[in-house]
C-alpha cells in the first residue's frame, strides 16, 4: 500500500509539515493515531471543514486511526486565528449542542466501529484543569515573545489581543498532550491556518518529554484568485441539510470557476487521480461534464447518494438535460401564500436572506416568476400564479424553487 503521505501530497492535501521524513517512516511502520480538532462555532460543519474532514477519511482508509475532537472546552475561549476581532462569547448550552450537530455529521464521514476511530470532547479535560497546576505544568514551555510572533495573535495585535483569546494557543497545544498521553496520538493535522498553534502542540509534547510527534496542515479551500471558497450569497456553504439543501449545495460545485474543478475534484471526492487528471484536463464547454461529476461526487459524499441522485435530476429538469423537477427544492405554502407577498414568501422561506437583498435583486431583475420578471417590491401572490397548484421561482440565473399550495 502507498505511504499516506504521498496519497495526501499526489491530491494536493500538504501546506506544511514538521520532520516530514521521519513522519513517511511512521506511516510506514505503524498505524497512527493522529488528531483534528472542530471547534463548535456554530451547529453545522461548513465547506472549510470539509476538506480537513476528506484528509482524515484518507488516513483512515490507508489504516490509520483518527481521533475526532469537538471544542467544547476550546469553544469556550475561541480561537483568534484569521480572525480581525473577538469571537461572540457562547453559552454552555449551546457549545454543548453545536458540539452534538458536529458529531452526527462527522460520522458520516468516519467509520467509528471496532476502534478504527476515536470521538472526544476537549471540555472533558479542559474544564477540569486548575488554573496554578496549569500554569506550573505547561505555562514555563512557552515565552510570550514566541506567542506574539504567531501568525494569528499579528492580526489582532492593531486592534487588540484579549488575554481571554491570547490562552487558546495554550489550551490548543494541552490538548495534543493529553491526547498523545491518553492515546498515544502522534500527530495533528488541521488547516494551515492552524500551525502555529499545531507547532505549540508539538513544542509542549518535546519539552514534556513525550515520543515524537508530528504537525500536518492540509491547504486551505480556496478559489484559484485565492479567495475562500464556500461562501455564498446566504453566507456559508453548510454540510446540514436543513441550512444549505442537497440541490443548493449541488449546485454550488456544479458552479464553480473552471479553473478550479480539477482542485476540488482531487480535494473534495475520492476519484482515482487519473480520473482528476481527465476531467481536469477538458476545456470549454466539455469542463461541464466534469462539474457535474464533481458535484454529484461532493453531494454523494457529504448527504448521501439517494440526495446526490435527487440533485442531479432536479438540475437536469432545470437546465433542459431531462430528469423530474420533482426534485427541485419545494416550498409548501398550504394555502397561505396566496393574498401575501412574494418578498415576504421569499424571505420567510430562506430564498433570499432578507427583505433588503430580495428589494435588490427584484430591483435588478434577479427574481423570476412562471418565467415572468418580478419588477414590483410589493407584488402580491394570487390564485392565477400557481396553476396546477404550483408556481416556479428562479432566484437569480441558477437557483429554481417550486412554491406549492
Amino acid at each position: 500500500m502507498a505511504n499516506v503521505f504521498d496519497t495526501l501530497q499526489e491530491r494536493g492535501f500538504i501546506a506544511q509539515c514538521t520532520a516530514e521524513e521521519d513522519l513517511r517512516k511512521l506511516f510506514d511502520n505503524e498505524r497512527v493515531t493522529f488528531y483534528i480538532g472542530f471547534d463548535p462555532t456554530a451547529d453545522s460543519l461548513h465547506a472549510g471543514h470539509f476538506i480537513a474532514l476528506m484528509a482524515m477519511a484518507h488516513m483512515q482508509r490507508a489504516g490509520h486511526r483518527p481521533i475526532c475532537l469537538v471544542g467544547g472546552g476550546t469553544g469556550t475561549v475561541g480561537d483568534p486565528s484569521g480572525r480581525t476581532d473577538m469571537r461572540q462569547m457562547m453559552t454552555d448550552e449551546i457549545i454543548a449542542h453545536n458540539c452534538e450537530c458536529f458529531k452526527k455529521q462527522i460520522a458520516r464521514f468516519i467509520d467509528f466501529s471496532d476502534d478504527k476511530a476515536i470521538m472526544v470532547n476537549n471540555g472533558d479535560w479542559l474544564r477540569k484543569l486548575n488554573y496554578i497546576d496549569l500554569l506550573r505544568e505547561v505555562g514555563a514551555s512557552f515565552t510570550v515573545n514566541r506567542m506574539l510572533a504567531a501568525e494569528c495573535y499579528k492580526q489582532r495585535w492593531e486592534k487588540g489581543l484579549t488575554f481571554l483569546e491570547f490562552n487558546y494557543m495554550i489550551m490548543q497545544a494541552y490538548d495534543f498532550l493529553e491526547l498523545n498521553r491518553r492515546y498515544g496520538c502522534r500527530l495533528q493535522m488541521g488547516g494551515d491556518d492552524q500551525w502555529s498553534n499545531i507547532i505549540a502542540g508539538v513544542e509542549l509534547c518535546r519539552r514534556q518529554q513525550r515520543p515524537a510527534v508530528y504537525g500536518l496542515t492540509n491547504k486551505l479551500l480556496t478559489k484559484s484568485d485565492g479567495q475562500k471558497m464556500g461562501k455564498t450569497a446566504g453566507g456559508a456553504l453548510w454540510l446540514d441539510e436543513n441550512k444549505t439543501s442537497p440541490y443548493d449545495f449541488y449546485q454550488y460545485w456544479r458552479n464553480v470557476d473552471d479553473a478550479d474543478v480539477e482542485k476540488c475534484l482531487s480535494l473534495l471526492t475520492f476519484l482515482p487521480m487519473e480520473e482528476v487528471r481527465r476531467l481536469g484536463q477538458l476545456k470549454d464547454q466539455a469542463i461541464n461534464e466534469a462539474k457535474a461529476v464533481l458535484a454529484y461526487e461532493v453531494t454523494k459524499i457529504v448527504h448521501g447518494e439517494e440526495e446526490a441522485d435527487k440533485a442531479q435530476k432536479a438540475a437536469k429538469a432545470v437546465f433542459g438535460g431531462g430528469g423530474s423537477a420533482e426534485d427541485m427544492p419545494t416550498i409548501a405554502l398550504e394555502g397561505e401564500g396566496i393574498g401575501k407577498k412574494l418578498l415576504d414568501v421569499l424571505t420567510a422561506n430562506g430564498v433570499v436572506s432578507s427583505k433588503g437583498e430580495g428589494r435588490r435583486l427584484i430591483q435588478q431583475n434577479g427574481i423570476t416568476l412562471n418565467d415572468a420578471k418580478i419588477t414590483d417590491v410589493d407584488y402580491v401572490l394570487q390564485e392565477s400564479d400557481f396553476p396546477q397548484g404550483a408556481a416556479m421561482v428562479k432566484k437569480g440565473k441558477k437557483k429554481y424553487y417550486k412554491l406549492t399550495v
